[in-house]
């Protein structure tokens, strides 16, 4: 009698205590910079995803590729007319140094003292994809006019998002360029860029775009047919910082600061929220100069260049001559 007692309180504790686990919350982290630290885990899926649908990534969310389009498009209308204070908040104020040298890197124009004589004539054709403001184009149609004494070369600002060109047209208005021919506008994916004619850009330029792309390697490849033979890929990216403690500030400011600045001078916290996720999920340096290197382009040295230990990296490669599309 005694024995079936002990059995009868033996179940009832198990089943209370299965009741007590099922109540118990899990444990969460209410520090964005914790969260960082800590290996992130696996993303809920959106409620749109369905079980056979094939998904990707949006910050640190796992989304419905279908929808990753539409939700980066919100994210940068959203920022649009704000966006130099964005990257201000992204790199600590040192975006601007980070894009002059990298057109200097690129010394985009001819030379007529340099030049064969039958092409000084021809310009470049630069081709700049996500470039909706006007940035980069603006930049490099100055050094083309002023450092090489080139009148010819054109560039054409590609971006998905009609919010961000038409913040572009309208700073072009205070440029030299607003009605010439050398700079146009074109709302176009960098992973279908059926504007754009084979074998026909000298320079291809993203600069900050190209980790918010959904097929990154698609993209590479579209860069790789458009370019002529010789041409060059050049990409200005945030990278992956390679000094543990400055590693440590810059996540915590990212992560911690970012977002909140976001929301107090922007109205806009998940925007910038999901800005410091996609730094954190873009690929390294090596691992994005091998993307490069499988699209088929040719690598110079170890294919990137490090600014300010790391925040941002250049990325290069050279569509070999002899190869067509």
């Amino acid at each position: 009698m005694q024995a079936s007692r002990q059995r009868i309180v033996g179940r009832q504790w198990l089943e209370s205590s299965k009741r007590r686990v099922a109540r118990e919350p899990p444990y969460r982290y209410f520090s964005c910079s914790q969260r960082q630290a800590q290996t992130p885990p696996p993303p809920k899926k959106s409620p749109q995803d369905g079980p056979a649908s094939t998904t990707t990534h949006f910050g640190f969310e796992t989304i419905a590729e279908a929808l990753k389009e539409q939700r980066v498009g919100a994210v940068f209308s959203s920022v649009a007319s704000s966006y130099d204070s964005m990257n201000d908040f992204m790199s600590l104020g040192i975006h601007r140094l980070w894009k002059d040298h990298f057109v200097r890197t690129l010394n985009p124009g001819r030379n007529p003292l340099t030049s064969p004589p039958s092409s000084q004539d021809q310009g470049w054709n630069i081709l700049d994809i996500a470039g909706g403001t006007g940035d980069i184009a603006f930049r490099m149609l100055d050094h083309a006019s002023t450092l090489n004494h080139d009148a010819h070369t054109k560039v054409t600002v590609a971006d998905i998002n009609p919010d961000m060109l038409a913040e572009g047209r309208k700073r072009a208005l205070n440029t030299p360029y607003a009605r010439s021919p050398r700079l146009a506008f074109i709302e176009a994916n960098a992973e279908a860029l059926d504007a754009i004619p084979d074998n026909s850009v000298d320079l291809y330029t993203v600069a900050f775009g190209i980790r918010n792309f959904t097929h990154k390697d698609v993209a590479l490849r579209e860069a790789f047919r458009v370019l002529k033979p010789g041409g060059v890929f050049a990409c200005l990216e945030f990278s992956k910082v390679n000094n543990a403690l400055f590693d440590a500030m810059y996540q915590r400011w990212s992560f911690g600061a970012i977002p909140l600045i976001g929301q107090l001078v922007a109205g806009d916290r998940d925007s910038y929220q999901y800005l410091v996720e996609s730094i954190a999920r873009f690929p390294s340096q090596a691992e994005f100069s091998g993307m490069i290197r499988d699209a088929g382009f040719l690598v110079p040295g170890k294919g990137y260049e490090d600014l300010t230990n790391g925040i941002a990296a250049i990325h290069k490669g050279v569509k070999p001559v002899g190869k067509g599309v």
